[in-house]
């Protein structure tokens, strides 16, 4: 055997280890990384319907339910009940968030509108949460529609149905998106207030990759990508939400957006030339704050974020 093959074959031999370990190190990187993603940070509810009431009063009442979704999971969430045949509005939290984060607003809603109201925690989300992993709107937008099959069977005290062919859906960042997708399958979904929407699934996961590792790496985002839908079983999809916009009809839609939201700003205020009928679709980026840090605002500032969210589903739902 000549002398330049021999040496080839030994360098092939002697750099193979080293190529293994670091092929190894980063499915490894990517195994974690994807874990990660799926299964946000858990931590206690900012406030629950007791801990509420305990400053209120009794006269709220607040009940805490569970529903089967259409992939067979189970789904938990906070019910308040409005008037008889009024609409009812579904509040979906952030990626990394949970019911309890919108749980003044909501409340807020149904007092000033006599809306049926249900808070459900996200899958992945929340404390002890029914699914253990998130697929970043991938089933989150079916899930929201299993939401809406609930309500509908909901009764009054009258044993009647409570809610009316009426829903309003407001979201932010994972929820908004998720509720884009599910208001086109569901053309009782009337009104969406949409808060700080990401272009697409894969910005979303770019965003949650960064905050479960600490470092925003083009190679990392690049790769994260495939290996989630691997680790998802295809549940993960891609699709802009320019082109799930331009799917819908007649829906009146409010996007909000405020100075701390980065650069889901600019992604929300590209969505509006989206929809096929852009006189239903009003837009507020330029607010205080959006409704990513809600829980954190001053009472001047809540209370006005608060207002345009009410005023909107009041103007439009009814």
């Amino acid at each position: 055997m000549p002398p330049k093959r021999r040496f080839g074959k030994r360098l092939v031999r002697s750099l193979l280890p080293i190529v293994l370990v670091i092929a190894l190190a980063v499915l490894a990187s990517l195994a974690f990384t994807v874990y990660c993603v799926s299964r946000p940070t858990k931590r206690d509810y900012l406030v629950t319907p007791q801990s509420f009431s305990q400053i209120s009063g009794p006269a709220l009442k607040v009940t805490d339910e569970t529903w089967a979704n259409h992939d067979g999971t189970r789904a938990r969430g906070w019910l308040l009940k409005g008037a008889e045949g009024a609409p009812a509005v579904v509040l979906l939290h952030r990626y990394g968030a949970d019911r309890s984060y919108l749980f003044n607003l909501g409340v807020k809603i149904n007092e000033t509108t006599n809306f049926t109201i249900l808070w459900p925690d996200l899958r992945g989300h929340g404390l002890n949460p029914l699914v253990k992993s998130s697929t970043l709107s991938g089933r989150e937008h079916e899930d929201l529609l299993a939401a809406l099959d609930f309500l509908r069977n909901v009764k009054s005290e009258n044993k009647t149905k409570l809610v009316g062919d009426r829903f309003g859906v407001y979201g932010i960042e994972l929820g908004a998106y998720s509720a884009l997708k599910a208001a086109g399958p569901d053309n009782q979904v009337k009104v969406l207030v949409l808060d700080s929407v990401p272009r697409s699934s894969s910005e979303l996961l770019n965003s949650a990759v960064t905050t479960c590792t600490g470092i925003n790496n083009r190679l990392l985002n690049y790769l994260s990508g495939p290996a989630t839908r691997i680790y998802m079983l295809g549940a993960f999809d891609q699709t802009n939400a320019c082109e799930i916009a331009q799917s819908l009809k007649d829906q009146r839609v409010l996007l909000l957006s405020g100075a701390d939201a980065g650069y889901l700003i600019s992604s929300t205020a590209s969505l509006k030339s989206c929809f096929p009928n852009q006189s239903n679709v009003e837009i507020r980026t330029d607010l205080p704050l959006s409704g990513l840090n809600l829980p954190s605002a001053t009472g001047e500032q809540g209370e006005g974020y608060d207002r345009i969210v009410i005023d909107y589903f009041d103007r439009y739902l009814r």
